[in-house]
């Protein structure tokens, strides 16, 4: 601000109130579900579940 610059009430009012428009209320919350997001920690594996341990039966007792 300039030293020559006088600041009137009504300027200040003007900037109180674009003030209060933008910071005046509080934000909407947010729900818990929306903060949380689920993801598997390793990718799944076909091979994990393909053992069959019955074949060994099979394969080697008959």
């Amino acid at each position: 601000m300039d030293k020559g610059t006088v600041r009137t009430h009504e300027d200040m009012d003007a900037e109180a109130t674009a003030r209060h428009a933008r910071f005046g209320r509080l934000p909407e919350p947010v729900r818990a579900e929306d903060m949380v997001e689920e993801q598997p920690a390793v990718a799944p594996d076909p091979a994990r579940n393909a053992y069959d341990p019955d074949e060994w039966l099979v394969r080697y007792c008959l």
